[in-house]
């Protein structure tokens, strides 16, 4: 278990959703070792996707290059003590035009 502080690096999320995805980023870390960044990650998915619908994506590591694709509203970025936490819905959204609806992130590590 890392025991920092979530901070915040970039989103475009709710603060209801970045609330939840952080808590959950803390369960996530109690239930799994630090090591293991890939169940972390599921962990993650299937949560936002029981709560929010499908087409979540997360990425969770110490140091990695993104260049992504998401829906307007399903981006953030976040880190705790030296994890790093990329979760992002992707997918159709039929409510709004495609340019609307997508945004674009880069980080490199």
């Amino acid at each position: 278990m890392l025991e920092g502080k979530a901070v915040l690096r970039e989103t475009d999320m709710p603060e209801a959703m970045q609330s939840h995805v952080m808590e959950l980023a803390y369960q996530a870390l109690d239930l799994h070792e630090v090591s293991d960044c890939q169940s972390i990650a599921h962990f993650l998915k299937q949560k936002f996707d029981e709560a929010y619908g499908p087409a979540w994506h997360c990425v969770v590591g110490k140091d990695f290059g993104s260049c992504i694709t998401h829906l307007c509203g399903s981006f953030i970025f976040f880190h705790v003590e030296m994890m790093e936490f990329l979760v992002f819905k992707d997918g159709k959204d039929f409510t709004e035009s495609k340019d609307e609806a997508v945004g674009i992130m880069q980080k490199t590590g």
